[in-house]
């Protein structure tokens, strides 16, 4: 049947009792594909009768669908046109791995990050009650772990006191990337199993009509509840079980290992082995290792992360030391403010958020953290391009948004060694709050786990010597700029600023008066970034040389290997090489 329907159009000329087999197909069909192209799994295996119910009863698009975060509408993309080009998904100039207004009328909203779906689902329903256009529907779909963020319950208090004509899904399945935690969740299951009495409802308390819970695999039930909800006025609930990874055992016993599981062989389900070589760490894991290996000698450090424990890798220091190492949940606002507040109280707090993350807390870092000068140690995990998931998660921002901030030193590491004696230095004691930046994926070495040494905050160093130009970058790219001075045989001078603030003034004075060209290179926007902060310091110096900056373009970087972004940003090594060349 799958092959027959290209738009919900065509699955609403089937009859009720095709769809179970319907879902079926469409289960195989995304386990075929993303078991050789790779993506996200489980949660889009978890929704397929969802997303057919939703598409078969509601008259999208012009009915409003709105998925949350996005990692689950694999289903709800083939069955709206883009089943023929499913397999370019998440690769250079094929489909976004997340829902994109322009890539499809059905995706009525982008996502990308968690939270988001009530308040624009709401925010349609308004709009549509002001055009008059009462007769429409706006469904927001939202998970468990998504829910319990305090942006989902802002849009929940305003919806309470509207009549928006607003549905709520609430996919319960007890994880995000890791297991759901927190109070919410507790609640959650307690109504599951229907320990909480009608007078206990949370979401009736918020003036939600509240439906459930109902088993979300089971198509006929879904489908009699949505078309009776049609007819429903005013804000509403529907709070569904489903299970993540349903249909593939693996996925539904590993439920964190499957989320973007990798390669793995579709008729079995296994992992496909990797290649029994041994490989440099991941940077993540430096970082988690690190700090076990810091807190184990130090009872005053503790750990924070909001919701990535596994990604962040603050798993290690969970599982050994659960009474100082913390997930919050899907909450980079207060991750940041607890971080605040343990600082005050003399604790030495890394608080570990992917770069792209950390923009949902802003405000905090500003006004909790640095305006108090409190010495919070943020890890920006996944700085930089990270690849396939594309615009909504390239860490490439973080230098301009943290640099005009006062009392926040800002460090980019070469490499492991030097990530993991950052966070040494770090651990001893600051007297400012400070951001270590490092990217998503391995790093180069594997020797890497050196005795700690000291960093001297805010130096700069000479990597290579040259006569016919400089160049200056920070982080892990400079391990391109290496390598390209090698292939390019260019008599370069590189100089490599692990510390991006303060900056090294005095061995930047030295460069400006040495060398007539000076090229800088960064994985980060151009546009307030690390070379503009050298720019900006070589105009106050009069520098009468050609300044050029290289880094990520005023524009937004899609989907694609984090090689190819770099080629189309200008830094990739090969680029870097016809640059030198040049030169």
């Amino acid at each position: 049947m799958l092959s027959d329907i290209e738009y919900p159009s065509d699955l609403r000329k089937l009859s009720s009792a095709q769809l179970p087999a319907l879902a079926q197909e469409l289960r195989k069909f995304i386990i075929d594909i993303v078991a050789s192209k790779e993506g996200h799994l489980g949660a889009s295996l978890g929704v397929i009768e969802l997303t057919i119910a939703l598409h078969y009863i509601f008259d999208t698009p012009n009915d409003q669908l709105v998925w949350d975060v996005g990692h689950q509408a694999y289903p709800h993309k083939i069955l709206t046109g883009r089943k023929n080009r499913f397999h370019t998904n998440r690769q250079l100039g094929g489909l976004s791995g997340f829902p994109k207004r322009d890539e499809s009328a059905y995706d009525t909203f982008g996502v990308g990050h968690s939270s988001t779906s009530i308040s624009a689902a709401l925010g349609m329903a308004i709009a549509s009650k002001l055009k008059g256009d009462t007769y429409k529907q706006h469904i927001a779909v939202i998970g468990d772990a998504s829910i319990a963020s305090g942006m989902a319950f802002e849009g929940l208090n305003h919806g309470g006191v509207t009549d928006a004509n607003l549905l709520i899904i609430l996919n319960d399945n007890a994880i995000g990337i890791d297991p759901s935690v927190g109070a919410l969740k507790e609640y959650l299951t307690k109504a599951k199993v229907g320990r909480k009495p009608k007078t206990d409802n949370i979401i009736e308390a918020l003036n939600f009509k509240y439906y459930g819970p109902v088993d979300g695999h089971d198509l006929p039930t879904l489908l009699r509840e949505l078309k009776r909800l049609q007819s429903v006025e005013g804000p509403k609930l529907l709070h569904i079980i489903t299970t993540k990874g349903k249909g593939l055992k693996q996925a539904e016993e590993n439920q964190v290992q499957y989320h973007a599981p990798g390669k793995f062989n579709a008729h079995t389900g296994e992992l496909l082995p990797k290649k029994d070589v041994q490989a440099p760490p991941k940077f993540q894991d430096v970082f988690g290792l690190t700090l076990l290996e810091l807190a184990r000698n130090n009872p005053k450090i503790v750990g924070i992360t909001p919701a990535m424990p596994t990604g962040s890798s603050l798993k290690y220091m969970m599982d050994e030391m659960p009474d100082r190492a913390f997930d919050v949940g899907i909450a980079e606002q207060h991750a940041v403010t607890l971080a605040a507040g343990m600082a005050t109280q003399g604790l030495t707090v890394f608080c570990t958020i992917y770069s792209t993350f950390l923009q949902r807390a802003y405000d905090q870092i500003i006004h909790d953290v640095a305006l108090q000068n409190l010495p919070v140690i943020f890890c920006v995990d996944r700085s930089g391009l990270v690849g396939a998931d594309g615009a909504t998660h390239h860490g490439v921002f973080d230098i301009a948004y943290l640099n005009c901030i006062p009392n926040l030193l800002i460090a980019a590491p070469s490499n492991e060694i030097e990530l993991r004696n950052l966070l040494y230095t770090a651990s001893l004691g600051l007297s400012h709050p400070i951001a270590i930046r490092y990217p998503r994926g391995r790093g180069t070495l594997l020797n890497w786990q050196k005795p700690f040494e000291n960093f001297v905050v805010g130096k700069g160093i000479c990597l290579s010597k040259g006569t016919k130009a400089a160049i200056i970058s920070t982080g892990t790219i400079g391990a391109n700029v290496m390598e390209a001075i090698r292939i390019s045989k260019a008599n370069l001078a590189h100089y490599h600023f692990p510390f991006i603030k303060p900056l090294d003034t005095k061995l930047l004075h030295t460069i400006l008066a040495a060398y007539d060209t000076i090229l800088t290179v960064e994985e980060g926007t151009i546009i307030g970034g690390f070379g503009s902060t050298i720019v900006s310091y070589a105009t106050k110096q009069k520098y009468k040389g050609t300044l050029e900056t290289l880094g990520v373009p005023d524009t937004f970087i899609e989907q694609g290997t984090p090689e190819e972004l770099q080629h189309l940003c200008g830094i990739s090594i090969n680029a870097l090489v016809e640059r030198f060349k040049g030169l």
